[in-house]
């Protein structure tokens, strides 16, 4: 029966929603049982895919206080909720985001609160927030949720997506709202701030959620001002500005059609130097990833995205050239089921990290498939390569094969002049850095370093919240020694890392005394930060294991970039022979091209055409599904 809402509401309220169609019914329920009725509902689908969130609101469309606006497409949540204010004519705004849900005398008692002080601009209760936990006012270490506060309407609006996405409503609205007056507490429980899995802010926040979960979860097509409560300020916008208004490559004659898949973890922006060649790239996603695993659609640009939800016909009609399936543990399942899906498309799979994760979370056996099926591998380092004719003996002989780093960056972010050091310029002491999370350094071998008068840089404000404790023990060793930087962004590597002495790899003693099959992960790992140590010219510190098969000492023995040392005091002797330490800093800074994903593009393109001519000859194995 369709209801007459009063001529002017008293209390608008906005419920924002996208991809929520089995939570509405529940928040909208709550609000037609409230005490207080002279209310207004706006809800602002923002561009959810489908027709659910429609089919789930239809119900409630005969009360005329409910109205309803679909977005062509996601805009955010403050542009969700801007949209809803502009339409609001109460003089009291409420929120109900669709998972969640008002008690009986929520509206009413917010409001009462505010009838009492008109000094105070927003009233905020109580909430349960947990099926069994509940606070009654605000959550320790987190913001006011929309769902408990009531405020006053005003001029102001929410920062929108070009502004910042952020899960800390205080830097989206409550802070410039604050300003204007007080924020007072009804020390009510009367609502609910559901929480579950796909909640905005778990999607936001690292290390399960992050900028690439969300940008997935509510398909963002544009780079992102990003900035959680637990991670570091990202803005896509400044940091790929050049690379998105530069004008397409043109195809090169003999371009290829690359289709890359899966994901593309550290250093994303590397395969623009293939497009940068001539070649055309398109990217399918695998779902859910991890933070670190870059999904589309990609902030710089210059790679077309195929759909996820019919992702078959999508290939099939593209028809690359070849497929590029990549790149850690996670993305393994989806890249099996690509494999299957496209038998006579050629495909490689590039795996870097990690075989040992796979056999623990049960994966092994398309890992394994992977590599036995695919028409081209590509193995992050030698040693990986070698590990895996263990698993599979022959594979390298049996198919065409290629050693490759998977996280190497750009050769763009190596510009830039060296800073003068530290120990030269400074303090006269020596200085290294370790750019992410410490490994293998305990608190007691910081305590070991400062004895030898050698200061750790620790840097990554994230990383530091995970490691409090260590950092705690090891101050309390060094107090003056250790020293704690912020994330740096890639434009500034050169900059920053340059005024250190040398930078630390990670430190561990390898135990498998030189047999292939006792191989751990440290054993066949290139880490990241490799790239980043080598863009600044710094000599790599690692444990010496002489008799091991270890992936970082043997490239570092080779590329001539490594110092080795047996103890604490042998590295002190190391890093003060200021003449070998020079001469080590430049032939690092004259092998840093190889720590480049530019410089490995032509032999790539060589091994996808070596991949493509051999793909469908007699003996090949035939994936079907």
């Amino acid at each position: 029966m369709t209801t007459t809402p009063p001529t002017t509401p008293q209390v608008s309220v906005l419920m924002p929603t996208y991809g929520q169609s089995h939570f509405l019914p529940r928040a909208l329920d709550s609000l037609l049982a409230q005490s207080f009725t002279a209310w207004e509902a706006i809800v602002i689908d923002d561009g959810s895919p489908g027709n659910d969130t429609a089919r789930a609101l239809a119900p409630f469309l005969p009360d005329a206080r409910v109205r309803y606006q679909r977005l062509p497409h996601n805009t955010g949540l403050g542009n969700a909720l801007n949209v809803a204010l502009d339409q609001a004519r109460a003089p009291l705004i409420a929120c109900l985001p669709s998972d969640d849900v008002f008690y009986r005398d929520h509206l009413a008692s917010l409001r009462a609160a505010l009838d009492n002080d008109p000094a105070a601009v927003l009233a905020f209760s109580g909430m349960r927030h947990h099926y069994n936990r509940e606070t009654d006012g605000q959550l320790a270490g987190v913001a006011l949720q929309l769902v408990q506060c009531m405020h006053r309407r005003s001029a102001l609006r929410w920062s929108a997506r070009g502004e910042l996405e952020s899960d800390d409503l205080e830097r989206l609205f409550w802070g410039r709202l604050r300003a204007r007056g007080a924020f007072i507490a009804t020390g009510q429980v009367s609502c609910e701030w559901t929480s579950h899995p796909a909640q905005r802010h778990k999607l936001m926040q690292e290390p399960v959620g992050g900028i690439n979960p969300f940008r997935q979860h509510y398909r963002v097509s544009e780079p992102l001002r990003f900035h959680t409560t637990t991670g570091n300020a990202i803005d896509e916008v400044a940091q790929y500005r050049a690379m998105r208004e530069r004008a397409p490559t043109p195809a090169a004659k003999d371009g290829l059609n690359i289709l890359l898949a899966g994901e593309l973890a550290y250093n994303a922006d590397r395969v623009l130097a293939l497009e940068e060649r001539g070649h055309t790239l398109h990217g399918l996603w695998m779902r859910e990833p991890y933070w670190y695993n870059t999904v589309g659609p990609l902030p710089f640009g210059h790679v077309r995205e195929l759909p996820f939800d019919d992702w078959r016909k999508a290939v099939g009609a593209l028809r690359p050239d070849v497929i590029h399936a990549q790149l850690n543990w996670q993305a393994v399942p989806f890249c099996h089921a690509l494999m299957l899906a496209t038998p006579g498309v050629p495909f490689v799979w590039h795996f870097k990290e990690g075989p040992f994760i796979c056999l623990e979370k049960g994966t092994w056996p398309q890992l394994v498939e992977l590599f036995g099926q695919a028409d081209g591998c590509i193995f992050s380092s030698p040693e990986m390569r070698d590990w895996f004719d263990t698993v599979l003996p022959g594979l390298s002989t049996s198919k065409p094969c290629h050693v490759l780093d998977g996280d190497l960056p750009r050769a763009g972010w190596f510009g830039g002049e060296r800073t003068p050091r530290l120990s030269t310029a400074g303090d006269g002491e020596i200085h290294t850095v370790v750019p992410g999370r410490p490994i293998g350094l305990h608190p007691h071998t910081v305590g070991e370093l400062a004895a030898q008068g050698i200061h750790l840089h620790f840097y990554g404000d994230f990383t530091h919240g995970q490691w409090r404790q260590w950092i705690e023990d090891a101050r309390r060793l060094a107090p003056r020694h250790l020293h704690l930087h912020a994330n740096v962004e890639q434009s500034r590597w050169v900059e920053e890392f340059s005024r250190y002495d040398a930078g630390w790899l990670h430190a561990f003693a390898s135990t498998n005394e030189g047999e292939l099959r006792r191989a751990n992960w440290d054993d066949l790992n290139y880490p990241a930060r490799m790239a980043t140590l080598a863009a600044a010219g710094l000599p790599m510190i690692q444990r010496s294991n002489e008799g091991a098969i270890v992936a970082t000492q043997a490239l570092s023995q080779r590329l001539g970039t490594g110092v080795f040392y047996e103890s604490i005091a042998h590295l002190g002797a190391l890093l003060r022979d200021q003449a070998g330490m020079d001469a080590l800093r430049e032939r690092v800074w004259s092998q840093r091209a190889h720590f480049t994903f530019d410089a490995h593009v032509p032999e790539l393109v060589a091994f996808f055409r070596r991949v493509i001519g051999q793909a469908g000859k007699p003996g090949r194995p035939r994936r079907a599904l």
